[in-house]
């Protein structure tokens, strides 16, 4: 079996629920064949995020971590192919921390790719019926810090470890008000399967066009 460390948040900015975390939850409790899922829900706090996360990966001790994210906005699953060292926070976190032009790990690198093969995931999904896409950016917001945090964990401390980061719309419920793209958790939870499969089975990525003009 092999062990898979999967993450979510908890809600933040005036939300009442976090897509993220709700998606993770339902394949936790219902994960791929030949798979063990571990969930940990993480605070949407930087620095205590990443701290949790250690402390998940710990005890997991996984072969493969998958964080997930809200990203509000987007139309479809967003698999992220690079993180960046900088905190540069548009809105507080959930204790009210606002980093600007800070760096997740001092004296780091500037950036660290996926640890995934990342274009091979993004067509998993797609053949799933699940629109998908290559993301070029993860923000600057807590998810980005949790990212660049678990590939510097990798790149320090456990050199076997593969990971990533994937984000996702928000759920239906989230957007009964306002005309914001969303996705039925299910139908995330169904992509992070996907994902998670095309992962474990995948070592050398498609290589195919999946850039961005802008």
């Amino acid at each position: 079996m092999t062990r898979v460390l999967l993450t979510g948040f908890e809600p933040f900015g005036g939300e009442a629920v976090n897509p993220s975390w709700q998606a993770v939850s339902l394949v936790a409790a219902g994960p791929p064949p030949g798979v063990q899922v571990t969930a940990a829900r993480l605070s949407c706090v930087f620095g205590t995020a990443l701290d949790e996360l250690a402390a998940a990966v710990e005890q997991a001790d996984p072969d493969l971590v998958l964080c997930v994210g809200q990203a509000g906005g987007r139309t479809g699953i967003s698999v992220e192919r690079v993180a960046i060292n900088v905190d540069d926070a548009r809105i507080p976190d959930n204790a009210g921390r606002q980093p600007v032009d800070e760096p997740v790990v001092a004296g780091g690198p500037a950036a660290y790719f996926a640890a995934l093969p990342v274009k091979a995931c993004v067509a998993a999904v797609r053949a799933a019926g699940i629109p998908a896409s290559v993301s070029q950016t993860a923000g600057t917001f807590v998810c980005n810090h949790v990212f660049y945090g678990l590939a510097h964990l990798t790149a320090t401390r456990r050199p076997a470890l593969r990971g990533g980061f994937v984000h996702v719309p928000y759920a239906p419920e989230q957007v009964v008000d306002r005309a914001e793209p969303s996705l039925p958790i299910d139908t995330v939870a169904r992509a992070l399967r996907a994902v998670i499969t095309a992962a474990v089975t995948t070592r050398e990525d498609l290589r195919v066009a999946e850039g961005a003009t802008h």
